[in-house]
C-alpha cells in the first residue's frame, strides 16, 4: 500500500467482460523491478534484471535526488559471494560471478552455508554428486541440513585436501556460477535497453511525479473540505435553516438558502454551487441540534494547516521525495539488510585443481583407451579433463579426451598423456611406404592438433611404421641407427648404418628421406 498501490492515482480501465475495472498499471511509487529482478525470453528482447537490496535502492535515490553520484549492485536472497568487476550497469554483454560460502568445519568436514543465486539446495547437491561420479572431486557423502538457514555438509576422504577440494568445488560444481544480466524494460509501449542507474532514475522521477500527483489530489480534497465546512458553518451559524420552513416547492427552498447565503459569499474561497445547495438541504436536525461552534473553528484550523503544509510540499517537491524514501527506509529497512558480499574471484583453471585420481589402460590390438581397465595395459594416472596422445602402426595420429572408453585406432605402438600446453616431444620414424615400396626416415615435432581427427604421419594409405622413437629435447634424439634390411627381399646389404641425425628436424606431414628401396624388418639405435 505504501508504495505500489492508489487508488486514487490508478489509471482503470474496464475488464474483459466489462462488468469491473481492472488498472492498466500500478502506481508503484519505489523501483520494484530492480527490488526483485526480472526474467523475460522474447526473442531479440531477452532480459534478465537481478535482485537489488531494498537499503541500497533507498540509498540510491535519495543520492539522485540531492544530485550525487550512486553505484548499486545486485543482492541475491541466497546470500553467497559475487564479483561485480564486469557487471557493466546490469547491461547486456556484463557478466557478474557468483559464489557459495564454503567453511572448513573440521579436517574432513566442509559447509555450505550460502548458495549462489540461480541455484538451489538440491541442484547444488546434484551437481556436487555428479562430479564426484565423473571423478572430477572426492567427497564421501554429502548431507542436507538445511532448515531455517542452508546447511550443506560435504564429507571428504581421508586423502583430501580441503582446500583442493573448495577450488574443485567451485570449479566443477554449482558452487560457482556465472550470470549474465540484460536490463530490458517497457516504458511507452516499447521496450528500452538501459543501465540499472538509468532504470533507477527514470523510477525516482515517477515516483516524484506520483507524489506530486497525491499532494495535488490531497490540496483538492482539502481545499473542498475547508469549503463545505465554512458553508455548513455559515448554514448553521447564521440560521439560514429557518429561512425554509414556510417555502412549500423545492425550487422555493434553493432560493431561500442561495438567498440567505449572499452576505457571506466573501468568506468563502470559490463559488456556491446547486449541488452545494443540495447538500445543505440534506443536513439533518440532529446535526444542527448537536453543532459546536469551537470544534468547528478547530476543524477549519486543522484543514488549513494541512492545506498550509500541502502547499509546501508541493514548492519543495524534490525535499518531499527525499524525506518520503527516508521515512520508507525508517519503516522497512531493519529487515533488509544486504546478504550478498563482495569480492573479487579470481578465475581458477581447472587443470590446476583436478585430481589425477583416474587410471588410463590401453588395448593396443583392438585400438581402444579407457579407464579403471585393469584387465589391459595400465599407461598411467591421469584426470579427467586429460587427454590421450595415441600413433597407431598404420601411420596415423589421434587426441581424444579421457572416457571410460574411447577407440583410437587398431594396433596402437605409442600412447601418452597429451599435454595441456600442446606436445613439445622430438619424433624419430622410420616407416614403410606403401605407394613406392621404399622406407623413409624421418624427424618431426607433432605440433597443433585437434581433439577426435586423424592426422596421418605416412604418405601413403597402407603405409606402416617400423621403428618410432621419442625423445624430450632435440639432443635426446638417436643421431646413427642400425637398418635391417627383409631377408626375402633381393638386396645385397642387410645391414644399413643410418646417419638419422643428419636430417633436419621438420613438421609432422614431412615425407622424410630414403633410407632402403627395399623393405625394412627392423630398426636399431646404435647409441
Amino acid at each position: 500500500k505504501d508504495v505500489l498501490f492508489n487508488p486514487k492515482t490508478t489509471e482503470w480501465q474496464l475488464s474483459y467482460d466489462g462488468r469491473a475495472k481492472e488498472p492498466v498499471t500500478l502506481p508503484a511509487k519505489f523501483p520494484i523491478v530492480l527490488l526483485e529482478g526480472a526474467e523475460g525470453i522474447a526473442v531479440g528482447l531477452a532480459t534478465k534484471i537481478l535482485p537489488h537490496n531494498f537499503n541500497d535502492l533507498c540509498r540510491a535515490a535519495i543520492n539522485h535526488l540531492q544530485g550525487k553520484t550512486f553505484r548499486i549492485f545486485p543482492d541475491f536472497p541466497t546470500g553467497g559471494i559475487a564479483d561485480f568487476a564486469d557487471y557493466n550497469d546490469g547491461e547486456r554483454g556484463g557478466k557478474v560471478k557468483v559464489r557459495a560460502k564454503i567453511e572448513q568445519r573440521s579436517k574432513y568436514l566442509l559447509a555450505i552455508t550460502e548458495l549462489p543465486f540461480g541455484s538451489t539446495t538440491e541442484t547444488l547437491i546434484e551437481s556436487i554428486l555428479t562430479a564426484n561420479a565423473k571423478g572430477k572431486i572426492k567427497v564421501k557423502h554429502v548431507d542436507d541440513n538445511t532448515a531455517d538457514s542452508v546447511e550443506i555438509l560435504v564429507h571428504l576422504p581421508q586423502s583430501a585436501e580441503p582446500e583442493k577440494v573448495i577450488q574443485q568445488l567451485y570449479v566443477f560444481t554449482n558452487c560457482q556460477m556465472q550470470l549474465s544480466p540484460a536490463a530490458c524494460v517497457i516504458e511507452k509501449d516499447k521496450p528500452q535497453f538501459l543501465g540499472v542507474k538509468e532504470i533507477l532514475r527514470r523510477s525516482v522521477e515517477r515516483t516524484r511525479e506520483l507524489l506530486k500527483r497525491e499532494l495535488e489530489i490531497k490540496l483538492g480534497e482539502l481545499e473542498q473540505q475547508w469549503h463545505w465546512d465554512s458553508l455548513e458553518r455559515i448554514f448553521i451559524e447564521e440560521r439560514i435553516y429557518r429561512n425554509i420552513e414556510k417555502s412549500k416547492t423545492w425550487e422555493s427552498v434553493l432560493h431561500e438558502i442561495r438567498t440567505g447565503l449572499k452576505p457571506f459569499l466573501k468568506q468563502l474561497r470559490r463559488d456556491v454551487t446547486d449541488e452545494d445547495i443540495t447538500r445543505l438541504t440534506e443536513i439533518r436536525i440532529k446535526r444542527i441540534s448537536a453543532y459546536n461552534r469551537f470544534q468547528a473553528d478547530e476543524a477549519l484550523k486543522k484543514i488549513e494547516l494541512g492545506m498550509k503544509e500541502t502547499k509546501a510540499h508541493l514548492k519543495n517537491l524534490t525535499g518531499y521525495t527525499i524525506a518520503w524514501f527516508e521515512l520508507l527506509q525508517e519503516k522497512y529497512g531493519k529487515g533488509h539488510k544486504r546478504r550478498t558480499s563482495y569480492d573479487e574471484i579470481e578465475q581458477i583453471d581447472a587443470s590446476a585443481v583436478v585430481s589425477a585420481n583416474q587410471r588410463l589402460y590401453v588395448n593396443k590390438d583392438d585400438g581402444f583407451i579407457g579407464l579403471n581397465w585393469r584387465q589391459h595395459d595400465y599407461i598411467q594416472d591421469c584426470t579427467i579433463l586429460d587427454a590421450v596422445l595415441c600413433i597407431m602402426r598404420d601411420g596415423s595420429l589421434k587426441v581424444a579426451k579421457v572416457a571410460d572408453k574411447v577407440f583410437m585406432g587398431r594396433d596402437i605402438i605409442y600412447v601418452t598423456i597429451f599435454p595441456k600446453d600442446g606436445d613439445t616431444a622430438f619424433y624419430s620414424m622410420v616407416y614403410q611406404d606403401k605407394e613406392s615400396g621404399k622406407a623413409f626416415a624421418k624427424r618431426f615435432q607433432i605440433g597443433g592438433l585437434s581433439r577426435d581427427k586423424l592426422y596421418p604421419l605416412v604418405k601413403s594409405e597402407g603405409s606402416k611404421i617400423v621403428w618410432l622413437h621419442v625423445a624430450k629435447t632435440e639432443k635426446d634424439m638417436p643421431k646413427h641407427v642400425k637398418v635391417f634390411i627383409d631377408g626375402r627381399s633381393g638386396a645385397r646389404v642387410r645391414e644399413i648404418d643410418f646417419d638419422l641425425g643428419a636430417i633436419p628436424v621438420s613438421t609432422r606431414s614431412a615425407k622424410g628421406v630414403t633410407v632402403s628401396k627395399w623393405p625394412v624388418k627392423e630398426v636399431k639405435t646404435m647409441e
